[in-house]
């Protein structure tokens, strides 16, 4: 049973289908069910069968799928162990959702790794509703994101944030000058950050709760980007209310209105027990204390060195 051949199964059996942990894994059906084959020769175990509604798993496929992830995750530790044991640095792969990777995620990797010479921190963002896969298959190590996307049942969940989204313009824009009629909220440009497209996020659900048309929504490649464009006057844009207070220059004010507040909370979530590394307890013991609190708060970047991103290349056709 080759790591390889465990880690399809794994996927299989997380997803339900064939299709589904090929695309996971970024590989084609057929390598998947070569190694699901492969198992089966040498278990000599169907594993699983097809049926009208899904997957039906045997007795055997049950306890592989379980024995498969635990076994995964072994090899995992053991690598990192044996790394840290050589005395190479350690890396802790953190998956973050796109507004905490840009209003507080920063802050809280350089104050946390200020508590330790020998730890590196790589950066992912990505969208809530994978990090409970992305955790359970040791691609991360821990992820902060909203608390109801990461509830899974091998996870080990923290919460420790509240925030607040607001809107906001410019002092002469219409918007600003008393509360604004929905239907004049609805006909002006929305200047919005990655996080628009996360489906079930504080941005589109506040969006959705304002009707705003899509034709009206403009999306940017960072949420910095998008308020700038809302200080020139050309919109409203949708931000962290620390955000706003952390901008000396008044160039903003919030646009007042019922449904133009959201209420979110930041969690983190790893994997559960002793399944989880051990730097990622080090910052979930981390992430509740105030210092954590006062370090994302103020907005502060993260020093060369102790801060690299994960590199992801999206190609168009």
């Amino acid at each position: 049973m080759t790591p390889t051949r465990l880690r399809a199964y794994a996927a299989v059996a997380r997803l339900g289908s064939v299709k589904a942990a090929a695309a996971e894994l970024g590989v084609s059906e057929a390598a998947v069910s070569l190694h699901v084959g492969q198992l089966r020769k040498e278990l000599g175990d169907q594993l699983f069968v097809r049926t009208g509604s899904g997957i039906a798993f045997t007795p055997g496929g049950l306890r592989l799928a379980s024995r498969a992830v635990q076994l995964l995750g072994l090899q995992d530790r053991t690598v990192q162990e044996v790394q840290q044991a050589g005395g190479a640095r350690r890396l802790l792969r953190v998956g973050v959702s796109g507004l905490f990777a840009e209003y507080a995620a920063p802050g809280l990797i350089e104050a946390f790794t200020q508590r330790a010479d020998d730890l590196e921190v790589e950066l992912r963002t990505d969208r809530a509703s994978r990090f409970g896969s992305l955790l359970v298959t040791r691609t991360i190590d821990a992820a902060v994101g909203p608390r109801v996307q990461l509830a899974a049942p091998e996870l080990s969940t923290s919460h420790f944030l509240n925030y607040e989204v607001v809107a906001v313009a410019a002092p002469g824009h219409p918007a600003a000058s008393g509360q604004p009629a929905l239907a004049m909220l609805r006909e002006q440009s929305w200047l919005l950050g990655p996080s628009a497209s996360e489906r079930g996020g504080i941005v589109t659900e506040m969006l959705a709760r304002l009707a705003v048309p899509e034709q009206r929504q403009r999306i940017f490649q960072s949420h910095a980007a998008a308020l700038e464009e809302a200080k020139r006057g050309r919109g409203i844009a949708l931000t962290v209310d620390f955000a706003v207070s952390a901008d000396a220059d008044d160039s903003l004010v919030v646009v007042p209105g019922p449904l133009l507040r959201g209420r979110g909370e930041w969690s983190l979530a790893t994997l559960g027990g002793e399944r989880a590394s051990t730097a990622a307890d080090e910052l979930r013991r981390f992430v509740v204390t105030p210092r954590a609190t006062q370090a994302m708060l103020r907005r502060r970047g993260a020093g060369v060195g102790r801060f690299r991103p994960a590199v992801h290349v999206t190609l168009w056709s």
